[in-house]
């Protein structure tokens, strides 16, 4: 594609480089540049892309995409934002894929997992081949692909567009994180639906304050024709502030065009009746905990967006299996005591399958948790906290480090616990932390291990480890 052709769309400041030149690619990274490539150099947080334009002319980059020109006579392409003029080559490189498919991007704090999930298999269950892009796994219809982060850089995420296309999906249903609307990893993407699940504290290490966040994912609501939005989130009128889409409101706790009534919690379902525009439709989920109606009302009312009857979506609803590392059951046959996986890596979160658990608990409630290193460090002890005014047990051990001591991290969670009467355990090596939970489980009680979910590692200094909580309980169990 010629150079020209690539720029398509940009507002070019000044440019040295040959318009008509062929560019053969797209790179971000100056270690993975190969001969003929565009490099973008991105302003990150870690470091600044231009310092690299050196390294990639070295490995044959064919010109730079920058905002700040070279001077040693590298050609380039100067431009205002480079993160965002990535995303729009990215976009012309793969011939704009996301306008051949139906998008319905899910943000949110909590929920945004099992909402992507749920909402793929209602229509799933219409015949349609169906996209999905998370913090679980990628998918194309049924086969799995690798994820590294959310929500990828724009050129990945343009390029798995474009093999979902190709793939003949219909409709790309995607978690769209904070970070990738605040660093235009999603920009010039367009969403017939875009659901909003919750705000709650998380990654304040980034967006510095809660006002921040909830704007962040406020992009979202700019670039889609329907938003379907928590009604009861303390947060939405913010949120919803500078919207430019139609609004669909859901609730299961207030008035909303969509709400729930006549709610049932079981150990292994919710149930309850949603009302619309007059109608009532009975629904059943079978995920535990009251939040899953919340995440159920958003899957039924991106449904109702995309022209899908609300019996239809109750009726896939009520086949659906668990999610996995969602309130997942950990076989422990022979034991008397129950073992579930949640990904709760947030205060509310924690709260939530804490809430859930002790609501169907004939024992005890074990809690079994640790922060996540280079990330919020305020939220450490409010999850200590809440830890401690739900569960019976706490265990305080180790999640993903990376560059911080684990026992530091410990360190900032312990205030939370100070003054309870809750009795806690520390036992910093995540393993032997679950070993000890299971030796001190009686008859009747759930132990929760929180914050890993989906995930097969620990992820310790800038390496992920293998580990499986599900290998861990079985090794442990066959010893």
């Amino acid at each position: 594609m010629k150079l020209k052709e690539l720029l398509s769309g940009l507002e070019i400041l000044s440019a040295t480089a040959d318009l008509e030149t062929e560019i053969t690619g797209i790179s971000y990274d100056s270690r993975q540049v190969k001969p003929g490539e565009l490099f973008a150099a991105l302003s990150g947080y870690a470091a600044d892309g231009h310092k690299f334009i050196p390294q990639a002319m070295a490995s044959g980059a064919a010109a730079a995409l920058c905002q700040v020109p070279p001077e040693d006579g590298t050609p380039y392409v100067q431009v205002a934002d480079s993160r965002r003029a990535l995303a729009v080559t990215a976009g012309n490189f793969f011939g704009h894929p996301s306008k051949s498919m139906t998008m319905v991007g899910i943000t949110g704090t909590n929920g945004k997992t099992t909402t992507t999930y749920l909402l793929k298999a209602v229509l799933e269950a219409r015949g349609e081949k169906v996209g999905l892009i998370g913090t679980n796994q990628n998918m194309i219809g049924q086969e799995i692909l690798p994820t590294e982060r959310t929500t990828p850089e724009s050129f990945e995420l343009q390029k798995l567009f474009a093999r979902m296309r190709d793939a003949g999906c219909t409709y790309v249903v995607m978690e769209v994180s904070s970070h990738a609307l605040f660093l235009d990893r999603v920009y010039g993407v367009h969403y017939r639906v875009g659901v909003f699940t919750n705000l709650t504290q998380d990654h304040l290490d980034f967006h510095k304050t809660m006002e921040a966040y909830c704007d962040a994912k406020a992009l979202l609501f700019r670039s889609c024709d329907t938003g379907v939005v928590n009604a009861a989130d303390p947060w939405t009128s913010r949120l919803l502030k500078n919207a430019s889409c139609r609004v669909l409101s859901v609730s299961s706790a207030g008035e909303a065009a969509l709400k729930s009534e006549d709610a049932v919690l079981s150990e292994d379902h919710v149930a309850f009746t949603a009302a619309y525009e007059g109608k009532r439709i009975p629904v059943r989920v079978n995920i535990p905990g009251r939040f899953m109606i919340d995440n159920a009302l958003g899957v039924m009312g991106a449904a109702l967006a995309l022209g899908i009857p609300l019996e239809e979506s109750a009726s896939v609803l009520a086949r659906v299996p668990h999610v996995k590392g969602r309130v997942e059951v950990v076989p422990t046959p022979g034991k008397d005591y129950t073992i579930l996986i949640d990904y709760a890596h947030s205060p509310d979160s924690l709260e939530n399958v804490l809430t859930t658990v002790k609501g169907f608990a004939k024992g005890r409630t074990i809690a079994l948790f640790g922060c996540g290193g280079d990330r919020d460090k305020a939220k450490r002890p409010k999850m200590g906290r809440a830890a401690a005014d739900i569960a019976d047990l706490v265990i305080v051990t180790t999640d993903n480090p990376r560059t911080e001591r684990p026992s530091d991290i410990i360190a900032d969670i312990l205030p939370g616990l100070k003054g309870s009467e809750t009795p806690f355990e520390v036992v910093e090596d995540r393993i032997k932390a679950i070993h000890w939970a299971m030796d001190h489980a009686g008859p009747g009680d759930v132990i929760v291990l929180c914050g890993k979910g989906h995930e097969t590692y620990q992820e310790i200094g800038h390496e992920k480890r293998h580990m499986d909580e599900r290998e861990i309980v079985a090794d442990y169990l066959r010893k």
